[in-house]
C-alpha cells in the first residue's frame, strides 16, 4: 500500500476534546496516517491511550519524552506533516500561537512546521467572542492560518451561542478540500478485481502467473479515497487487507466469475485489474502427482473470459499486460471486449512489471484517445485512471454513454 498523507492531530484542553478521538479514529479510517499531540490540560479529559489505540501510533504529551528515533521530536513531526490540524482550539492555545509561543510540543511543533495549520475552535460563547480571542484569531489568519468556525448551541457550561466545536464531517472535508482530496466517487459503487488465479494441477501444485495484486489494490484504495463504496475481489496476494473496503477472496477463474456475478448488481463501474490464468489443467488430479515419468504432458482448456461476457449499465476499464506489440494488443482488447477504457503496460519493464511498486502505462478509451503516463507510484496510476473515469460518471445518466 502507497504511504498515506500524514495529519498531525493538536489536541488542547476542552471538553470538546472527546470528540477528537472520533476525529482521530475518522482521519485514520480514510487511509491518513495520524500523529497526535496532546497538552498537558488535554489529557485531563481524554488519555493518550485512547488516541493510541485508535491510530495505531505514538502519541506525543511531553516536550520532553524520549523521541521513538534520533530526530528531534517537534522537528519530525513538522517536517512529517501534510496537515496540522489542531481540534479542538481551545482560547489558550489560541493566545499561544498566535503569540508564537514555543514552550509545549504542540506550539514548537506549529512554529517549525511550513505545513497548513487548520484550527477548529471550541469554547465559551463569551470566551468565542472576546475581542482578545477575535484578535488573535485574525492575526493567525492574516498569517495563513486556516479556521474552521465553530457552531451555536447548547455548550458544556450551560450556555447557549457559538463556541460549539464544528460538526466533525465539517472538519474532515476541510483536511480533505486543504489536501486536494476529491471525493467525486461519492454515492458510486464500483467493483475492482486484483491479483493473478491460480488454476489447480493437483492438491499440491497449480498453474498461475507472477501478478502481486498491487496495482489492482492501489486502484481499489485510490476509489475509497474518492468516496466510493467498494469491493475488491481478489486473487492470492500477500498484501494486508485495505480499510474501508469489501473484499472477496478467490482463487481460481471460476471462483471469480461467479464473485463478479454476484457484485456487480448496482455497480457504476468495473475494473478488471485481475490477471486472470487464460488456460487452466483439464484434468485435476485428485491426488499428489509423483515424479515418476521423465515428462509429463497437460491438456489445457481456455478459461471464462470474464471481462468479455460481463456486460451492463456499468463502465467497464480493462488492463493489456503484453510482452510485445502493446498498443496494437492493447486496442484489439478494446474492441473485443468492448471495454470503455483500457490500461496498457509493458511487463517487460523492469520498473512496472509484476510485483513493482512503479508502474509506466498507456490508457486508451473506446474513441480511441491516447494518454501515455510517465513512471509514477501504483497509486498515482490509479488516480489517473480514477481522473479519467470519473468525468464519465458525473456527466451522463446512461453511464455506457460516456463521450
Amino acid at each position: 500500500m502507497p504511504v498515506s498523507k500524514t495529519v498531525v492531530l493538536g489536541i488542547s484542553g476542552g471538553i470538546a476534546a472527546y470528540k477528537s478521538a472520533e476525529i482521530a479514529s475518522r482521519l485514520t479510517q480514510s487511509g491518513f496516517l495520524v500523529d497526535v499531540i496532546m497538552t498537558e490540560a488535554a489529557t485531563r479529559f481524554i488519555t493518550p491511550l485512547t488516541l493510541r489505540s485508535l491510530t495505531g501510533r505514538p502519541v506525543v504529551t511531553d516536550m520532553f519524552q524520549t523521541p521513538s528515533d534520533w530526530h528531534i521530536g517537534h522537528i519530525a513531526l513538522a517536517e512529517a506533516a501534510h496537515i496540522v490540524l489542531i481540534a479542538p482550539a481551545t482560547a489558550d492555545t489560541i493566545a499561544r500561537l498566535a503569540q508564537g509561543r514555543a514552550d509545549d510540543m504542540l506550539s514548537c511543533t506549529v512554529l517549525a512546521t511550513r505545513a497548513p495549520v487548520v484550527l477548529a475552535p471550541s469554547m465559551n460563547v463569551n470566551m468565542w467572542q472576546n475581542p482578545i480571542t477575535q484578535d488573535n484569531l485574525a492575526r493567525l489568519k492574516a498569517r495563513g492560518f486556516l479556521v474552521i468556525e465553530p457552531t451555536e448551541g447548547h455548550l458544556a457550561c450551560g450556555a447557549r451561542g457559538a463556541g460549539r466545536l464544528a460538526d466533525i464531517e465539517t472538519i474532515l472535508h476541510k483536511v480533505e478540500s486543504v489536501l486536494g482530496i476529491t471525493r467525486d466517487l461519492a454515492g458510486k459503487y464500483v467493483v475492482v478485481t486484483a491479483g493473478g488465479t491460480h488454476e489447480p494441477l493437483d492438491p499440491v501444485r497449480y498453474v498461475g502467473n507472477r501478478s502481486s495484486g498491487k496495482m489492482g489494490y492501489a486502484i481499489a484504495e485510490a476509489a475509497r479515497d474518492r468516496g466510493a463504496r467498494v469491493c475488491l475481489i481478489s486473487g492470492p496476494v500477500a498484501l494486508p487487507a485495505i480499510e474501508g473496503v469489501e473484499i472477496v477472496y478467490i482463487e481460481t477463474a471460476a471462483q471469480l466469475r461467479e464473485a463478479v456475478q454476484q457484485k456487480i448488481a448496482g455497480a457504476a463501474v468495473l475494473v478488471m485489474a485481475a490477471a486472470v490464468a487464460d488456460y487452466r489443467p483439464r484434468q485435476v488430479s485428485p491426488l499428489k502427482l509423483k515424479k515418476d515419468a521423465a515428462n509429463i504432458t497437460l491438456e489445457m482448456e481456455r478459461t471464462e473470459d470474464i471481462l468479455g461476457e460481463t456486460d451492463g449499465s456499468f463502465l467497464k476499464v480493462g488492463f493489456a499486460a503484453e510482452s510485445d506489440h502493446l498498443l496494437g494488443n492493447a486496442r484489439r482488447k478494446l474492441v473485443a471486449k468492448r471495454l470503455d477504457l483500457i490500461v496498457a503496460n509493458d511487463i517487460t519493464a523492469v520498473d512496472s512489471g509484476f510485483g513493482s511498486d512503479t508502474n509506466r502505462v498507456t490508457l486508451i478509451d473506446r474513441d480511441g484517445c491516447l494518454e501515455e503516463l510517465s513512471l509514477l507510484s501504483k497509486y498515482e496510476v490509479a488516480g489517473k485512471i480514477w481522473n479519467k473515469i470519473t468525468p464519465w460518471l458525473n456527466k451522463s445518466p446512461d453511464r455506457r454513454n460516456a463521450p
